[in-house]
């Protein structure tokens, strides 16, 4: 496999809160300084990509000091926390905007799909932007042609092709721009968070379609995305940028890994009037400490503490929770299932067998109070995360089933606790006897 793109030493520098600055002195002292392969004699070093500390720096790196080849028919995953510079480096790729230092070499034509509507005139029609933003990326107008009929279809907006794309919704939007990027011939297709906005049976198509044109034609596809799940199922190999620095280039599952590992920050555990502190979580399956399941695995959550003094009867809960809120649960305030009292060093250790969970990205929450619940012995935070990445199709769903996952499973299930590998404790809500006198 040949390298098609080969970035060293990249680095981008923004200046807060002042567009076009520069005199024409300064432009001109810049460009001297270029042609004779200086640095840029005006600029400033800043402060690192960390939008939750605020300082006086006016300048600040969105990327640093980056490096990474990429192959051709790589898939390419960039993964990240919101600020972390996936979007400004896929912008520099794509050559919307310059590197402050450092150098892109790329071999073969790039086709981007940044934000919703790039490329597109909004008062030419679908069909005529299929045109203009197939010659945009360097294709004959008999190449287009040719692939005319194909692009329509995948994009599924036949009824509205001869109407303006000023009246598309969004989603109409993206369903076009994506399909023109990956049926037009070029080498490398670079796609941003976009493809978020389109419904589940669309982002699952375009899926289906970049594993099929990297697997059979050999094409190079950078995608940055915070669906996991889709990450695991398509990528051969990931970045994960951390306030505009590489911090891991490799394997997918360690990338991601170590990514909803970053989830946990040992030192907001530790506030001082907290009778509890946390001081590590494992999170496994039944193979190895790791942040991502499959279909039917078991769940391992052990946590480690120090008690500040002797605590009687606490109550911990314990919570897995999607964005549309909490999915499996242990509530020892509900359940009733707790030690007679802690001290000093212990540990808990949960045990979820068979989760039975759609394709998603889902967070642990842990908390605990006092014997009469009154007083929080330690505040509720999310101590984790991992993703299900299994394929909805192992339940037998046919690919429209994908709605389903915008629903959630009840809060109460069976599992088992261990404190200090004894103390065992199990609960099955199937046990329970409903009582009806109850008003």
């Amino acid at each position: 496999m040949s390298t098609v793109i080969k970035v060293e030493n990249l680095s981008k520098q923004y200046r807060l809160g002042t567009v076009g600055v520069s005199t024409f002195k300064e432009d001109t002292q810049r460009l001297i300084a270029r042609l004779k392969r200086k640095e840029d004699p005006f600029l400033a070093l800043g402060s690192e990509n960390d939008r939750t500390i605020i300082d006086n720096s006016r300048f600040v790196w969105s990327l640093k000091d980056l490096n990474f080849e990429v192959q051709q028919g790589d898939i390419l995953g960039v993964i990240g926390r919101n600020g972390a510079g996936k979007s400004t480096l896929l912008k520099i790729l794509s050559k919307v905007t310059a590197p402050t230092t450092g150098s892109v070499k790329i071999k073969g034509r790039i086709a981007s799909l940044l934000e919703v509507g790039t490329g597109f005139h909004p008062e030419l029609t679908g069909r005529e932007n299929i045109y203009l933003n197939g010659a945009i990326l360097g294709m004959r107008k008999h190449e287009i042609s040719r692939k005319l009929d194909e692009i329509i279809a995948f994009a599924g907006v036949e009824k509205y092709v001869d109407t303006p794309v000023k009246r598309y919704s969004s989603g109409m939007y993206v369903r076009l721009a994506f399909a023109v990027a990956a049926h037009l011939e070029n080498e490398i297709l670079i796609v941003d968070e976009v493809l978020a906005v389109g419904d589940a049976e669309f982002q699952k198509k375009c899926l289906n379609k970049m594993d099929e044109i990297s697997s059979k034609n050999g094409r190079t596809i950078i995608l940055v995305s915070h669906i996991l799940p889709s990450i695991k199922a398509l990528c051969n190999r990931t970045l994960l940028l951390q306030n505009g620095i590489l911090t891991f280039n490799g394997n997918v599952n360690e990338t991601i890994d170590k990514y909803l590992n970053n989830f946990i920050n040992t030192e907001s555990f530790n506030p001082e009037h907290e009778k509890v502190v946390l001081k590590k979580v494992i999170i496994s399956n039944q193979d190895r400490e790791i942040n991502f399941l499959e279909y039917g695995d078991d769940l391992y959550v052990e946590l480690y503490f120090s008690a500040r003094q002797k605590i009687f009867k606490p109550k911990f809960w314990l919570n897995i929770e999607s964005k549309y809120g909490p999915v499996y649960g242990a509530n020892g305030i509900i359940d009733g299932n707790y030690p007679d009292f802690i001290e000093g060093e212990f540990k808990l250790k949960y045990t979820f067998q068979n989760i039975r969970l759609l394709p998603q990205d889902y967070t642990i929450h842990f908390g605990a109070r006092d014997e009469d619940v009154n007083e929080m012995l330690m505040t509720s935070i999310v101590i984790g995360g991992f993703s299900l990445v299994s394929s909805i199709s192992i339940l037998g769903f046919d690919q429209n089933s994908d709605v389903f996952s915008s629903g959630s499973t009840p809060l109460l299930r069976d599992y088992e606790l261990s404190i200090n590998d004894s103390h065992n404790f199990s609960f099955n809500p199937n046990s329970i006897k409903l009582n009806k006198n109850v008003k």
